[in-house]
């Protein structure tokens, strides 16, 4: 597959960072170095992006003891672990799907992506890469650890077609958030977003706008939202381990009256459904937010 599709290629000609692209997509590579290989030993969670039978975009964390996820060759990664029953990412990764992939280690402010293409694996799955690669530390807020309860009773998910109340505070509260995107073939991809706190604005119970900061300037969520607007949004609790998952469709936003300070665009998120769980096995700290953050 080329290194870039025309969505990413347009929004780096309209930013006027297509040389950096260039540049910076030499780090794209298929294969998996054994420093990726180690980080991802190290991470007790990921985040997943796929799309359901439906085709709406969906970001979900899978979580577990450091190794549940691993390389298994150069271009294979297995996950011993499947999303739970209630993520609507249960469903979709029950058969063939091309997945998007982002191991984040908050608290080193380290992160590695990978898209490629997974399956069911017994009880996991197993992840063929067609692009790994690492991002700077940019926006990613220090949290660590505090708790990991693998045998945490089930929790029903909630769902709904707005935020509620709670869930509105969430979102005006969050300092990171991922999300889920995908070219117009389907290849899916789950990336990171940071800034301090109000950085997602909600701007009504079915609308959302985050800022785009400057960063590596390949613009891969971006370019795919150029040519296919579906978005899935995965809003973590961390105090909780509480997961709010939004799907819905997205806007670039070229109106520089919306630009938050330090932005480069907008992003105009209408949402259409709301899986919200109060609680998961995987808890963590109070953050420490990036001092780069605008």
């Amino acid at each position: 597959m080329a290194l870039y599709h025309s969505g990413e290629l347009a929004v780096q000609r309209r930013m006027g960072q297509s040389d950096i692209a260039a540049k910076v997509g030499r780090g794209i590579r298929r294969d998996i170095p054994a420093v990726a290989a180690n980080f991802l030993a190290a991470q007790p969670m990921l985040v997943l992006a796929a799309a359901d039978a439906a085709g709406r975009l969906w970001a979900g964390p899978l979580v577990g003891q450091p190794g549940f996820v691993h390389a298994v060759d150069t271009e294979t990664i297995a996950v011993d672990a499947r999303p739970a029953a209630s993520d609507p990412l249960a469903e979709a990764l029950t058969r063939p799907a091309r997945v998007g992939m982002i191991a984040l280690e908050p608290g080193r402010r380290r992160r590695m992506r990978v898209n490629g293409a997974a399956r069911p694996h017994r009880d996991g799955l197993r992840i063929v890469t067609d692009q790994v690669y690492s991002n700077c530390p940019k926006y990613i807020s220090r949290r660590w650890v505090t708790a990991y309860d693998p045998v945490a009773a089930p929790v029903v998910a909630r769902h709904g077609a707005a935020l509620d109340a709670r869930q509105r505070e969430i979102v005006a509260s969050a300092d990171t958030f991922f999300v889920a995107s995908a070219d117009d073939e389907g290849n899916a991809d789950a990336s990171h977003r940071g800034g301090n706190p109000g950085v997602l604005r909600v701007l009504s119970p079915t609308r959302l706008r985050w800022p785009d900061y400057r960063g590596n300037s390949m613009f891969m969520t971006l370019g795919n939202l150029a040519v296919r607007p579906r978005c899935g949004l995965l809003i973590p609790d961390w105090p909780t381990g509480g997961a709010l998952q939004l799907t819905g469709t997205a806007e670039l936003n070229w109106d520089a009256g919306t630009f938050a300070a330090g932005a480069q665009c907008s992003i105009d998120f209408a949402v259409t459904e709301v899986v919200w769980r109060d609680a998961g096995p995987l808890r963590w700290s109070p953050p420490e937010l990036s001092p780069v953050n605008p």
